[in-house]
């Protein structure tokens, strides 16, 4: 179940491609949002889920929807649309457990010599594999670094957000508030797009995609995940996504994977699991005689 929980998790970026081309950005996530709001209202309806008990819950939770909704997808999809691959946004956005872990670290003090060298890791390998990018007829550009590093901060604020002020409450329900949050927030935006949505079978099955697949089954596998206790698996799994997606998109679109991207992407995968793991128990000493 961790597994399909990762690769479902990396559709997310091989969809913007296939959707990008017959959408704005923020039009087709606001369909999204929508769309996802109406398949979660009769479930929670049928099933009797409870609701935010509080007024600064419901407030909390919509915060989060605008930063992990609204700001990362956002910034992901427009990303794309500005001609960034798939591979390149997933690197970029997996950078978001090294900020949180860095956050946190330094909230209490406690930035190790293996963090630092983690964070070293992964910069290193991301440059690698941008350093490619640049220039003419690269995918890599200021307009769309600068949407992917914005969705990357997105998440990490919302992530850090919601740690520090969301209470535990049912899956759905938060999701729901979330998505309504972001769907208020992008719709002004969206009505700014010159750009109209030519419908055919590639945006129909992103869209299909995006919301049966991406938030509808990989928020219910992360709560069963969470609720069985599997959280570890899914921490130490996501530091596959940026190579998974790189080797969909290759598969898919042709995506180039040369030697330096693939050697960019370990070392940023291995700079992320070494900033993120945690650290081992100190070890016991041995009972004395008598204890």
């Amino acid at each position: 179940m961790p597994a399909l929980f990762v690769l479902i998790w990396s559709t997310g970026f091989i969809v913007a491609r296939y959707g990008m081309p017959h959408a704005p950005p923020l039009k087709f996530l606001l369909v999204r949002y929508l769309l996802s709001i109406g398949c979660f209202l009769p479930w929670i309806v049928l099933a009797r889920v409870k609701w935010p008990g509080t007024r600064t819950q419901w407030a909390h939770l919509a915060l989060t929807g605008v930063f992990m909704h609204a700001g990362y997808l956002g910034g992901v999809w427009a990303a794309v649309k500005a001609g960034m691959g798939s591979g390149l946004s997933a690197l970029i956005v997996g950078l978001q457990p090294v900020l949180t872990a860095l956050w946190l670290s330094a909230r209490g003090g406690r930035i190790t010599a293996r963090q630092w060298t983690g964070l070293a890791l992964g910069f290193v390998g991301l440059v690698l594999v941008v350093s490619r990018k640049f220039g003419q007829g690269g995918e890599a550009n200021w307009l769309n670094m600068s949407l992917a590093v914005g969705a990357l901060f997105s998440i990490t604020l919302g992530t850090l957000y919601q740690k520090r002020f969301v209470a535990p409450c049912d899956v759905r329900t938060a999701n729901l508030v979330q998505l309504g949050a972001a769907f208020l927030v992008t719709l002004p935006l969206a009505l700014l797009e010159t750009e109209t949505m030519h419908w055919n079978a590639e945006l129909a099955g992103a869209m299909a995609w995006s919301v049966l697949a991406l938030t509808l089954g990989g928020s219910s596998l992360l709560y069963l995940l969470i609720q069985r206790g599997a959280a570890a698996s899914v921490s130490s799994l996501m530091y596959l996504v940026p190579p998974v997606t790189a080797l969909i998109a290759w598969l898919l679109f042709g995506e180039p994977v040369n030697a330096l991207t693939i050697t960019g992407t370990a070392i940023t995968v291995l700079g992320v699991a070494l900033v993120v793991r945690p650290a081992g128990r100190p070890a016991q000493s041995p009972p004395r005689r008598g204890d």
